[in-house]
């Protein structure tokens, strides 16, 4: 108990029990400070970034801190207890600094802001909330089809964009590609068939297609990437069974299933009225009847 209430005595430790008090009362005056945004701002992006500013204002005064407690006195007095006490601190909360490294990360790169939607470590969803430590997402998929939310919330260590890749739906590019397959029997008109699927689904489409030539001419001049289509464009494909027209089109990201659903409702539409020149296809199965068979019998006389 003596030793310890030495070691209590000696400047040096003392300095970094100060420290790390002052640390934690920032930490927790932080804490404070948002959840009093968070009462009296309505407006939530307003809020959010008044949020982020008061995070960003207190991290930065802690390393202020700690840069002013080591180059202002005699480095050479506490080499040795700075040195454990940092490798130390890194081992045990390793994960802890990466992902307040990452935090910075994604305010300063703007890796990806809240409302994007993203996919990281495997797991899909719209960003709902960035803090020091985690990013939120309303997750998308898993047990649901297509882009629609489970209803889960989940939370994703930021360390993990210096992990692996990040998927960002909406950054740069607010559209994303997309394929619709119509089937079609080998007696139908293909040529009709084609001309009928781009007509509707250029009519459809149009808009997009003109809002993201803009977007993709950035995209051209920012990024070292070849033009590409932004119109619809069809390809056939034979099968044993029919013949497979994709339609492959350009969309919003958050639209792509309610896009997906109307194109095919009024290419359905349109081929049915053509009068049995375009057949929709399906695949079919034929039962054959066994031949019925007659059996004489002769009397052994």
């Amino acid at each position: 108990m003596d030793e310890f209430v030495k070691l209590f005595e000696n400047p040096v430790v003392l300095k970094f029990v100060k420290l790390g008090i002052s640390i934690l009362f920032i930490i927790l005056l932080i804490g404070f400070l948002r959840k009093i945004l968070k009462k009296r701002i309505e407006d939530t992006s307003i809020r959010y970034k008044a949020q982020k500013g008061v995070e960003i204002i207190g991290y930065l005064l802690i390393v202020l801190m700690v840069f002013m407690a080591i180059t202002l006195n005699e480095i050479k007095d506490y080499t040795i207890i700075i040195g454990l006490f940092t490798a130390g601190v890194t081992f045990t909360l390793q994960e802890l600094i990466l992902s307040v490294a990452g935090s910075f990360y994604i305010f300063f790169v703007r890796v990806y802001k809240p409302g994007d939607r993203i996919e990281i470590n495997n797991i899909k969803g719209d960003v709902i909330d960035i803090d020091s430590i985690y990013t939120t997402l309303m997750e998308m998929g898993e047990w649901v089809s297509s882009d629609n939310y489970s209803g889960r919330i989940v939370k994703i260590s930021n360390a993990f964009v210096f992990k692996g890749p990040i998927k960002n739906y909406s950054m740069d590019f607010p559209f994303v590609w997309d394929e619709l397959n119509i089937l079609i029997t080998y007696d139908s008109d293909i040529e009709l068939a084609k001309k009928i699927i781009l007509e509707k689904s250029n009519e459809l489409l149009f808009d997009y297609s003109e809002k993201s030539k803009a977007k993709w001419q950035e995209m051209v001049e920012r990024y070292y990437i070849e033009n590409a289509t932004i119109k619809p464009t069809i390809a056939a494909q034979l099968t044993d069974n029919w013949i497979t027209l994709n339609l492959r089109y350009i969309t919003d990201y958050k639209l792509r299933r309610d896009t997906k659903n109307k194109l095919f409702s009024i290419i359905e539409e349109a081929l049915r009225k053509t009068n049995g020149k375009v057949i929709l296809a399906s695949t079919t199965l034929q039962l054959l009847k066994i031949p019925e068979l007659e059996v004489q019998l002769k009397n052994g006389k």
